[in-house]
């Protein structure tokens, strides 16, 4: 195997791990920063297609962008946390 089809596996895996963490953690709040505009998101898992992530958003860096359904791409996500029960609660950011 040569360094570019390893560097392609690497990525597959990762994507794949995140998919089945998304699905695994539906109706779940969670809090997403992305490199493009609006950048930040909290909401629910609504839903996993594919390879993108379906949100009830709850709360943006713009809130004019808030109460939508959002689909986010998985390799658009940069930094993510799921509120699962175990760990810190994600605020509301409200006000």
């Amino acid at each position: 195997m040569n360094q570019q089809s390893e560097f392609k596996a690497i990525n597959d895996i990762r994507e794949e791990a995140i998919v089945t963490h998304f699905r695994k953690n539906k109706d779940k709040k969670v809090f997403i920063l992305t490199e493009s505009f609006p950048f930040m998101f909290i909401g629910k898992i609504k839903e996993v297609l594919d390879d993108t992530a379906v949100l009830d958003v709850q709360t943006t860096s713009v809130p004019a962008l808030e109460g939508k359904e959002w689909i986010l791409h998985i390799d658009a996500i940069e930094v993510f946390y799921i509120e699962t029960g175990i760990g810190p609660k994600i605020p509301d950011l409200k006000d």
